[in-house]
């Protein structure tokens, strides 16, 4: 074998440059940012022992040869390496010694960090909202929760209860129930559940509602025998029916649109429904009376709950519900009333319930026998936000008159403008 000077010789030499980079006096050191795909650098360095040349027992001359032997060995291997790779097309980093490396993760398959909006609550207002209401599709109740959070996702729910439990679990991120009418006065169902969920009013808004009388195709208002709808909605168009001559049963069901799905779905032809258009449109019937509503000023107030409250503001209108009982019956309704009076509050609401937990009250006479009494929760309404000093002037005044007190929401009154015609309530 050519003995090899410590200095590399040009054989050594042109090999290494022919497919690798020689490392320069300005190459760093090795770092994972720094690595090329484009080889392999390689250096090989020989400093032989300074004791060995004169020793004369020739261990400087083998030290040479085994460094020679280590350079070409390694020269093959690298040279074999890349040649491999070029024939195969396969980029997998093989280490000098033949040990593979670990395979590479690609890059698209690892997860992304989170981002701030991941973390982010759901906007007030966006088409990524589910929004829970009670009915089916095609109830009034979808297209108020379509004007609160307009593009959002809407979740039917078969009850008003489940409506309240879909926000409380998560499935749902707001909720929209109606909680008055113009001509069919308070849902108490919704109050009840108000006070026994813990969610939060953080809106309201104001859907005229516009009935039609629907039937199966080819059915005549002659032929019919029942209507079914909501029992709001039957009280809405009694004077309406009686005008069309109508000797019809009336039959209650859990919603409008739903009465019209069932009729639908049962192929009655006997049976009519008190539903919106849509509904008509949505399950294949045909409107036989429109606009059948005793009042065309029909509307009905829905009211928008969370999980969480929003900040009261004091830039527009707001409106505060609260509700609260006291020991003493009515005796101090007037005190409890006076206070917002004083301060000179508009009350938008007042409705009494019972006390589902202490219906009667025993009281005491100077004569024989007790007197009963009812127990009662009374529900408020007032045009202040709880962020203006009078509004909490005013709660503090009457929690001293009260045993219970509990603010229920503060939120934005709606303030749109609406008129009573049938492209405004679908």
């Amino acid at each position: 074998m050519q003995a090899i000077s410590p200095s590399p010789s040009t054989a050594l030499k042109s090999l290494f440059s022919d497919h690798y980079k020689p490392l320069s006096r300005s190459s760093k050191p090795f770092h994972p940012n720094n690595w090329t795909p484009t080889g392999f650098i390689v250096q090989c360095v020989y400093r032989p022992d300074s004791g060995s040349e004169g020793s004369g027992s020739g261990s400087g001359s083998t030290r040479r040869s085994d460094w020679q032997s280590s350079c070409s060995i390694l020269a093959s291997k690298v040279v074999s390496q890349q040649r491999n790779t070029e024939t195969t097309g396969n980029t997998e980093i093989t280490a000098v010694n033949g040990h593979k490396t670990l395979d590479l993760v690609p890059i698209s398959n690892l997860p992304k960090p989170l981002t701030i909006a991941d973390l982010s609550p759901a906007p007030m207002h966006g088409s990524q909202l589910r929004v829970a209401y009670q009915g089916v599709p095609g109830a009034y109740s979808e297209a108020a929760a379509g004007k609160a959070y307009p593009n959002c996702e809407a979740i039917p729910c078969d009850q008003f209860e489940v409506a309240f439990q879909a926000v409380e679990l998560w499935i749902a991120d707001r909720a929209v129930l109606p909680i008055e009418n113009s001509l069919g006065g308070s849902i108490h169902r919704n109050y009840d559940l108000l006070l026994r969920h813990r969610l939060h009013i953080v809106g309201e808004v104001q859907l005229p509602v516009h009935h039609c009388l629907l039937a199966l195709p080819g059915v005549r208002k002659e032929y019919l025998t029942r209507v079914i709808s909501h029992p709001q909605a039957l009280a809405q168009c009694e004077l309406t029916l009686t005008k069309l001559g109508l000797n019809v049963a009336r039959e209650a069901v859990d919603d409008t649109a739903g009465a019209a799905e069932y009729v639908a779905a049962n192929n009655l032809r006997d049976t009519a429904a008190i539903a919106s258009a849509r509904a008509a449109d949505l399950y294949g019937m045909e409107i036989l009376a429109d606009g059948i509503q005793d009042d065309s000023s029909n509307v009905t107030r829905f009211v928008m709950l969370a999980r969480e409250p929003i900040i009261p503001r004091t830039d527009r209108p707001f409106k505060t519900s609260i509700v609260f009982a006291h020991d003493k019956g009515t005796s101090v309704l007037f005190k409890v009333l006076s206070a917002f009076a004083f301060r000179n509050i508009s009350l938008t609401k007042i409705e009494s319930r019972p006390h589902r937990n202490r219906p009667i009250r025993l009281v005491d006479d100077e004569n024989d026998g007790t007197a009963k009494h009812f127990e009662y929760l009374f529900y408020v309404d007032f045009e202040a936000s709880m962020a203006d000093v009078r509004a909490q002037n005013a709660l503090s005044e009457v929690q001293e008159f009260t045993s219970f007190l509990r603010v229920l929401g503060s939120f934005p009154m709606d303030m749109t403008p609406w008129c009573p015609s049938r492209s405004d309530s679908l």
